[in-house]
């Protein structure tokens, strides 16, 4: 899709048709989500500091993220790529690989195919999306973007090397910045440059890996098959403070916010996961991650926040300022799975405090978690949401 996230939100306000609009946080330390091509021009681009960005587009409109929407347009795109192919693979929520080799003979050429996907986008959502089409992933994704916004390139295979050769090396998978210094330093700078060069010599200089990965890229080869469906490898939340906190009751509820949201994220896809892990970021930028693997797979945010608030504590950083927080559950596995446990058991996986009380109802109601403080005085309650029948544990 072109500018994903702004296309949908101007779906609800098309006053703002060919004015810069920008989508992201709208705190101090909010980032950049999507950019309208109006705002591009001015430098503004996904993940830059919302600050910059006003400061390089002033007059552009800033408008807060709204994910559950863009879920809900995503759902109904991709629901139209399965009408032409069961081979999809999504990249994100407005971007996928399609195998359409098996619609030929129904749909016809992949030309006539992107058209027709392009014209079924916008006439049931309202929006454009730009479609690349080649005989492998790597050449379909740089045509894609390469005909932004609303646009259609068909890269043919005995033009590939003429497509590609005039890049810049940065366009390659792979290059970040080291990289693209390190071909810099060689002299080489376009992708056809690059195809020159010896296979011997650039995995003598890059690596034999990442060597022979330049390589075949460079001459348009990429083996990778599209693949309908690859399983999360984690599932996680994190959150960027307005300003930088200190307070460890704060944080505490931040983690349980964090944690709710994970749960629901795994219950939703079907998975558990055995590793529990925070992210803890601090004021002057250095990151520091913590980790434990259960005994057991959990989806369950009571789990997570209480292992979450151990690793935290355990970290050593309850009077040092942070500016973000990340919770994450990893070694997933699919829910049906895993051992059945009891609620006690599974608190137990997690090493769980003994007096952390639990209560929650069903679908959408408060739950509250009355967590004993480190320092003298009563228990400390936050709220969060939560889903499932009603369940009252008391340990201790």
């Amino acid at each position: 899709m072109d500018a994903f996230f702004v296309s949908v939100e101007l779906l609800e306000r098309p006053e703002l048709r060919g004015r810069p609009v920008i989508v992201g946080g709208v705190g101090g330390r909010g980032v950049v989500s999507a950019a309208s091509y109006e705002a591009r021009r001015y430098g503004v681009h996904s993940a830059m500091p919302m600050t910059r960005a006003r400061r390089l587009c002033p007059q552009a409109v800033v408008l807060p993220p709204r994910h559950e929407k863009y879920s809900r347009v995503s759902a109904a795109v991709f629901e139209i790529f399965r009408t032409v192919t069961p081979l999809v693979e999504p990249l994100s929520l407005d971007e996928a690989f399609l195998d359409v080799g098996g619609a030929l003979r129904r749909l016809g050429r992949p030309a006539e195919i992107a058209r027709q996907i392009r014209a079924q986008v916008r006439d049931q959502q309202g929006i454009t999306c730009s479609v690349g089409v080649a005989a492998n992933k790597f050449v379909a994704k740089l045509a894609s973007t390469h005909c932004k916004p609303d646009g259609l390139l068909v890269v043919a295979a005995d033009g590939v090397q003429d497509f590609l050769h005039p890049l810049p090396v940065a366009a390659l998978w792979g290059v970040g910045e080291r990289t693209e210094q390190a071909l810099t330093r060689l002299g080489l700078r376009t992708v056809g440059q690059l195809a020159q060069v010896p296979l011997g010599t650039l995995q003598r200089e890059l690596g034999n890996a990442l060597g022979a990965h330049l390589h075949d890229l460079s001459w348009g080869r990429d083996p990778r098959e599209v693949v309908p469906h690859t399983p999360d490898k984690s599932i996680g939340a994190e959150e960027t403070f307005d300003h930088d906190i200190d307070d460890p009751e704060t944080i505490r509820r931040e983690l349980l916010r964090l944690a709710e949201k994970v749960g629901a994220r795994l219950r939703a896809s079907g998975n558990a996961g055995r590793t529990v892990s925070v992210k803890l970021r601090m004021a002057d930028f250095k990151t520091i991650t913590r980790s434990r693997t259960l005994r057991e797979p959990t989806d369950l945010a009571r789990v997570i926040y209480v292992t979450a608030c151990e690793l935290y504590e355990a970290a050593g950083l309850e009077r040092v300022r942070l500016r973000l927080v990340g919770v994450r559950v990893e070694n997933l596995g699919p829910a049906d799975e895993a051992p059945a446990s009891s609620p006690s058991t599974s608190r137990k996986a997690a090493g769980a405090r003994p007096s952390v009380r639990w209560t929650r109802w069903r679908t959408g109601s408060a739950a509250a978690w009355s967590v004993p403080p480190r320092s003298s005085g009563g228990p400390t309650t936050v709220t969060g949401v939560t889903e499932g029948k009603r369940a009252d544990e008391t340990g201790g």
